[in-house]
């Protein structure tokens, strides 16, 4: 496959979590648990008014592990 014959057919996006699904399955077990961790992502938001944050809001709560976790826009 050419590198140019991928492109017809998916986005970039979805050619790199087809990748990275065939690396995460090629690991062994505790590494790949690891790995799948770490791709897990849950969106956070908040509100700014007048320069102040408001509360941040999590549209997945049950991949909250740590709710002392800070963000880098803080």
């Amino acid at each position: 496959m050419s590198a140019a014959t991928w492109r017809s057919t998916f986005t970039f996006n979805k050619y790199s979590q087809i990748t990275a699904a065939a690396v995460r399955k090629s690991l062994k077990e505790t590494q790949r648990l690891a790995a799948e961790k770490r791709g897990l992502t849950a969106l956070r938001y908040q509100v700014w008014e007048n320069g102040k944050g408001g509360e941040q809001i999590t549209l997945d709560p049950t991949q909250e592990s740590d709710p002392k976790k800070k963000t880098a826009a803080v």
